[in-house]
């Protein structure tokens, strides 16, 4: 249940939603029965799907943009295409940092990025980031 509670709390915190899965996953670190190779594939797995269902928002936001109620202007996107154009692609490789992440595999998805480079790159960079709280939770050299 701790593994599924962890997955859960991976996969809100990659939505636009707030949440924190690195305080349950700092919390299952001091159990010391946890297998640290599942705890980084689950909170790695629930964090990219998360943001696989950002990128697919992202995909199908576009076709709202001639309403009234869409947040951004066509200003705003030609602006928001020029910055991802000139950061590129391997920008999704910081869709882990607080704040900016999460929007981040919503443009993605806007932008059309294969879903391949997308996948790849997001998986690394989330993958780092649980990575490198778990070898500060417990020090790295109990990962090596």
């Amino acid at each position: 249940m701790l593994y599924f509670t962890l997955f859960v709390s991976a996969f809100i915190s990659a939505t636009l939603l707030p949440s924190s899965s690195e305080v349950i996953m700092v919390g299952m670190l001091s159990q010391a029965t946890v297998n640290l190779w599942l705890l980084w594939c689950v909170a790695t797995l629930g964090n990219v799907l998360g943001s696989c269902v950002n990128y697919w928002l992202g995909t199908q936001v576009l076709r709202f943009k001639n309403k009234k109620w869409f947040p951004v202007s066509a200003k705003g996107l030609e602006k928001a295409q020029d910055q991802f154009n000139r950061y590129g692609v391997y920008s999704l490789l910081f869709a882990w940092l607080p704040i900016v992440g999460d929007p981040l595999t919503v443009i993605g998805g806007i932008f059309k990025v294969r879903f391949s480079v997308f996948l790849i790159l997001v998986t690394l960079g989330k993958g780092a980031r649980y990575l490198a709280v778990i070898a500060l939770a417990i020090g790295i050299d109990k990962i090596i």
